[in-house]
């Protein structure tokens, strides 16, 4: 996949991973995180600057959420048939695009609109990421990327937990509207890396280079390419997905039409793959691989606990506790801190199964706590919650990445991890639409109750979900094989 190779790592006559692929794998991988993160601080000033209410102002992450969840696996795929290079270079040029859009709107329309450019500009950071570690794994023959993951998984976790601080500090010195100027610098430095560092397709990636495996008297490259990407799954798996999460974002009896459109769209999905030659997904591949289906299902649930509390918790810290932006991400510091900690101590173990239900049960404390905070209640009761939720925070992300890794077919290594990142988002559209609801017009003490019993019983399922899952043990065991 790369003409840059490492020298062999001392003790062993095999070639290391190259890492000058490393800052634009991490950079990539962390635009979207940091875009999901650094918009909880400023949801609460942009509504009053704009006069919307909590209600109106959650479209700014569902916005986000909506195009990444159908972005992710689509570009997931065109990474496994183009390479990364191209898809990471036009996607984080979209984000500058975006970041400057999003600097000069006028309205709430158009800051939305921002967002969901946002969405698919940060689609190709991730994928591409588990991309370049598979194909460096086949390089060199060396099977264990856990120091690798590992780095992805720490980066990530500290964008994700940091985001809330970086984006009160921006907040502070220059407005809500930096939050987006932000993402042209970010841009800009992601495109040069990538342009300087990430490998060009080999000739046996070329698209044209597989056959459809169909004869229809003549195959021509066009039609060549159109039978490995599956233009028609890709389309209906989009209808099927933008209704559920339509419907997800409000969910309401009378939206539903949306979900019967999902249904359908879902039923016309399932027909096309299972006739396809080459699917979009797989699905006679998936339904037979028990446990990265378990994995997604755990995704979908931990994210679900995870993006209510960085949302309707941080909202409630400025307006039902009345901490400034700035101060309500200062206040999640100790879960930054311990998160990055917990990622980097366990990411020496191959042990998924220890790690999730760790997490569960620090998902399932946290709620507790939630649910005796008060407008009155002291400082270090939050920053306690943060505390905890640092523990899940450093450890679900790493696990899961590591299942998927592990469980997915290596020819799909990128799909693959896209669809993970789109079952953690629906899991946050759940979460934004949960809060929301549980919010109405004002993030009250009341309406933070109401979510952490929401939270609560997400975090149940999740910790039931893997301590019935006897397939953990396959994922610990493949980990263990690959790192002797």
């Amino acid at each position: 996949m790369t003409d840059a190779k490492a020298g062999p790592e001392v003790g062993t006559d095999k070639p290391g991973f190259d890492r000058r692929l490393l800052p634009p794998m991490l950079l990539g991988s962390v635009l979207n995180p940091i875009n999901s993160t650094i918009i909880a601080v400023a949801l609460v000033p942009i509504g009053r600057a704009l006069g919307a209410p909590a209600s109106q102002t959650a479209w700014l992450v569902s916005a986000l959420y909506l195009a990444t969840s159908l972005g992710q696996p689509v570009v997931g795929r065109l990474i496994d048939v183009f390479g990364p290079r191209r898809l990471f270079l036009l996607s984080t040029g979209l984000v500058g695009v975006a970041g400057v859009v999003g600097a000069l709107a006028p309205d709430l329309g158009v800051l939305i609109g921002a967002r969901v450019l946002l969405g698919f500009g940060t689609c190709a950071g991730y994928p591409a990421a588990m991309a370049l570690v598979r194909s460096e794994t086949e390089r060199t023959g060396r099977d264990s990327p856990g120091g690798v993951l590992t780095a992805l998984a720490v980066a990530n976790q500290t964008i994700a937990v940091v985001g809330p601080l970086l984006g009160g500090l921006l907040i502070a010195v220059g407005g809500w509207r930096t939050t987006f100027a932000l993402n042209v610098p970010l841009a800009v430095a992601a495109v040069l890396l990538g342009l300087l560092r990430l490998p060009k397709a080999s000739p046996e990636a070329a698209p044209e280079a597989e056959p459809t495996t169909r004869p229809t008297g003549g195959t021509t490259r066009r039609g060549n390419l159109a039978a490995r990407l599956d233009l028609p799954g890709m389309g209906l798996f989009a209808a099927m997905l933008v209704s559920l999460l339509l419907f997800l974002m409000n969910l309401h009896l009378r939206d539903w039409y949306l979900l019967a459109l999902a249904a359908a769209a879902g039923a016309a999905f399932a027909v096309r793959e299972l006739r396809a030659a080459t699917p979009f997904i797989d699905l006679r591949v998936l339904g037979g691989n028990t446990p990265l289906l378990a994995t997604y299902g755990r995704a979908l649930v931990a994210y679900v606990v995870a993006y209510s509390f960085l949302y309707g918790f941080t909202q409630w810290t400025e307006e039902g506790f009345g901490l400034t932006p700035f101060h309500a991400g200062l206040a999640q510091i100790p879960m930054f801190l311990l998160a990055i900690g917990v990622s980097i101590v366990s990411g020496r173990s191959t042990s998924v199964r220890g790690k999730l239900l760790l997490g569960a049960v620090g998902q399932i404390v946290a709620c507790l706590v939630i649910l005796m905070l008060g407008g009155d209640s002291p400082l270090w009761m939050l920053l306690l919650v943060a505390l905890i939720f640092g523990v899940p925070q450093g450890l679900n992300n790493l696990a899961l990445q590591n299942s998927v890794y592990f469980q997915a077919d290596p020819e799909r290594t990128a799909s693959s991890a896209g669809l993970l990142r789109t079952f953690a988002y629906i899991g946050s559209m759940v979460a934004s639409s949960a809060t929301a609801a549980s919010f109405g017009q004002h993030a009250d003490t009341g309406g933070l109750h109401r979510l952490a019993w929401v939270m609560l019983g997400a975090g149940v399922l999740y910790l039931l979900l893997t301590l019935f899952d006897r397939t953990l043990g396959r994922a610990t065991a493949t980990g263990t094989r690959a790192s002797a």
